[in-house]
């Protein structure tokens, strides 16, 4: 392009600019007091309480543009608990719990008789992926999870064996939790708010695959089911995987009859316990070949 050319850019880039500012060969109190740093670039003033809106806008952005440019279409979200062990670890949890009391048996006991659901997990992220769905250039139904161990775990693992990329969708917390090792490196993204990662769970998710878990799972599913309940959010398959687990832990049928939801709500999830049935769901949703 030349200064003529009507297409060229007047102003430089703030990359570019940031250059010039490294390159300056001043060195003098003014230049080297934190005040004169360019705003983007000071990471003190980006962590001050005043700027909270702009880091919102910042971490709505970031994952938005990069699973735009990734092509992301569409995403298959997968919950779950993080306690749950694979079926190659389930009884060495059962064997490290011996020693320990009758309550700690028991609570390894059945953690390790929910590996099968890591299995299903791990299953229906790899036959969903295999299938490679395309639909207006854009990959449709990529697998997308919290990025942790677990359930997480065993849906990158399914992708990444289809030979498939996926997302994982970590947060920082106190005990800080690494990225599973299955997540595609570029589509692993970390947050600082909860609210802006459950934006992004759900602004491209066209199913949503829920599996034992915990406080952590129960947010997300009963968050997901008051969007759709209250028309904030249009239908979509929920898939609730372990019938028994769920009916014991929450008794849905109690909340309609106690007529704080309607019967109809009930509809609003489908029960699983096999990846080929919450695969069956998803192709009769939207009309697609088994």
């Amino acid at each position: 392009m030349t200064e003529k050319d009507l297409m060229d850019r007047r102003f430089y880039p703030a990359e570019q600019e940031a250059r010039f500012s490294d390159d300056c060969p001043e060195c003098t109190p003014q230049t080297e007091h934190p005040a004169y740093k360019l705003a983007f670039r000071d990471t003190d003033f980006l962590l001050r309480e005043e700027l909270r809106p702009i880091r919102f806008q910042l971490e709505l952005l970031k994952p938005e543009m990069l699973l735009d440019e990734a092509r992301v279409g569409s995403t298959l979200v997968m919950y779950g608990s993080a306690r749950i062990p694979s079926p190659e670890t389930a009884q060495a949890k059962i064997d490290a719990a011996k020693d320990g009391s009758e309550y700690e048996q028991k609570v390894a006991q059945r953690l390790a008789d929910k590996a099968k659901y890591y299995q299903e997990a791990y299953t229906l992220a790899r036959m969903v992926s295999e299938k490679a769905i395309i639909e207006d250039g854009k990959r449709q139904f990529v697998v997308c999870s919290g990025g942790g161990p677990s359930i997480m775990e065993a849906a990158n693992r399914g992708a990444s064996d289809a030979g498939a990329e996926s997302i994982g969708l970590n947060i920082v917390l106190p005990h800080e939790q690494a990225p599973n090792a299955y997540v595609t490196p570029y589509l692993s993204l970390n947050f600082h708010y909860f609210a802006l990662r459950k934006m992004h769970f759900l602004i491209r998710a066209r199913a949503v695959a829920v599996f034992p878990g915990g406080f952590g799972t129960f947010d997300e599913l009963f968050e997901l089911l008051t969007l759709i309940q209250t028309g904030k959010m249009r239908p979509l398959p929920i898939l609730l995987f372990g019938k028994d687990f769920w009916n014991r832990v929450v008794d849905f049928d109690a909340i309609a009859e106690e007529g704080t939801i309607a019967k109809k709500d009930l509809e609003l999830f489908k029960w699983c316990e096999t990846a080929d049935e919450a695969w069956a769901h998803i192709a009769d949703f939207y009309d697609l070949d088994r």
